[in-house]
């Protein structure tokens, strides 16, 4: 469990990805193969030219006549679900030149055509791919070494914590995918989420499903798979990341997209946010009780929105009063979506109440 966070703020710390500690870690292995040297630490150079020791857990000889080093993953202080576990490699020589990639312990397997990886191969990135390839490559000329490189990469515990990832419904099998395309983890820039909703998609049209429901969480895409009865891989779980799939779509567009959320993070779409979460956007009641007014809501409804203490709470009032606020948010939303996605595009927006039932619709 991570310490709390603490009161006064603070600058965040980064961290490293899994593709630097795979690279670090399948480093110091091939050293011990080919100087005899065990090291404590390994050096890598980031693909933006940062030089980075990082601390190795073991490194030591294998009974196979192999090598293998371990290191704990650092996310800094982003909620990175591999923060604290041991990514490692086991490296074996072989005389054909070159590196060649293997799903370890909890690494996955890529199973679905759609991502940057053809079906089969381990859910090793092209990014950590090249950083191991360069670096072997690097360590293999400084040694006079001209075979090649067997590289298995593993997460203890990897395959559990894959469950909590988005990995099994992209098609990514046994583990977690190694990641990174600077090396660097930054706190709470999300882009593992964005680029898990934007790999959900392209996984989604590679096999063929044009249908797509974009959900803020699993209140939301039980309602979807409920009301259209579709599969787990057609549902994408954008999270408070609208603007993500909206702007995904531009360049890999699908036939009919339905987006859900709850309603006041529909709201606030509505508004024209296109981040829902609460440190980027709040729900606007005057806003909302604008928008009631144009559907004639009168000025004692109007002052009991804005006086409301929640979103759910001037739903509710203006459902007992006759105004369909519901299906009014849905309308600015589609309204802000379709400024973005292109025009083949069906678009149509769902909103929920708390219990997961569909309070308002546009299309």
């Amino acid at each position: 469990m991570r310490d709390e966070t603490p009161e006064q703020p603070a600058p965040l710390r980064s961290g490293y990805t899994t593709g630097s500690c795979a690279t670090a870690t399948s480093l110091a292995a091939a050293r011990l193969l080919l100087s005899g040297l065990a090291s404590d630490v390994a050096e890598i150079t980031l693909p933006k030219g940062q030089h980075v020791p990082m601390p190795l857990v073991f490194c030591r000889a294998t009974d196979d006549g192999g090598a293998e080093a371990g290191t704990v993953k650092d996310a800094g202080d982003d909620p990175d679900v591999t923060h604290g576990a041991i990514v490692f490699a086991r490296v074996q020589l072989s005389q054909e030149p070159g590196v060649r990639f293997h799903a370890g312990p909890g690494v996955g397997t890529v199973t679905r055509a759609g991502l940057t990886l053809p079906v089969g191969e381990p859910a090793i990135n092209p990014v950590p791919r090249r950083m191991m390839t360069e670096h072997l490559t690097e360590l293999a000329a400084e040694n006079g070494y001209t075979g090649g490189f067997d590289v298995t990469i593993g997460v203890e515990g990897g395959e559990a914590l894959a469950l909590k990832t988005m990995n099994p419904r992209l098609g990514i099998v046994g583990g977690l995918s190694i990641l990174g395309t600077t090396g660097i983890v930054r706190p709470f820039s999300c882009s593992a989420y964005i680029a898990s909703i934007h790999q959900g998609i392209d996984v989604a049209r590679a096999n063929g499903y044009a249908h797509l429901a974009a959900c803020t969480g699993n209140a939301s895409e039980d309602a979807m798979r409920a009301h259209y009865g579709l599969p787990d891989i057609a549902l994408i779980e954008m999270g408070d990341f609208a603007g993500a799939v909206l702007k995904h779509l531009k360049r890999a567009p699908v036939a009919r997209l339905s987006m859900c959320g709850g309603f006041g993070k529909l709201s606030k779409l509505a508004a024209g946010h296109l981040d829902l979460h609460s440190r980027h956007s709040s729900i606007d009641l005057p806003q909302l009780a604008a928008w009631a007014a144009a559907h004639g809501a009168d000025h004692a409804t109007q002052q009991a929105i804005i006086a409301c203490n929640t979103s759910q709470q001037a739903l509710a009032l203006s459902r007992e009063r006759g105004v369909p606020l519901g299906d009014i948010v849905c309308e600015h939303a589609l309204a802000v979506a379709r400024d973005i996605v292109p025009a083949e595009v069906s678009v149509e927006m769902f909103a929920i109440d708390r219990q997961g039932t569909i309070v308002g619709m546009a299309r």
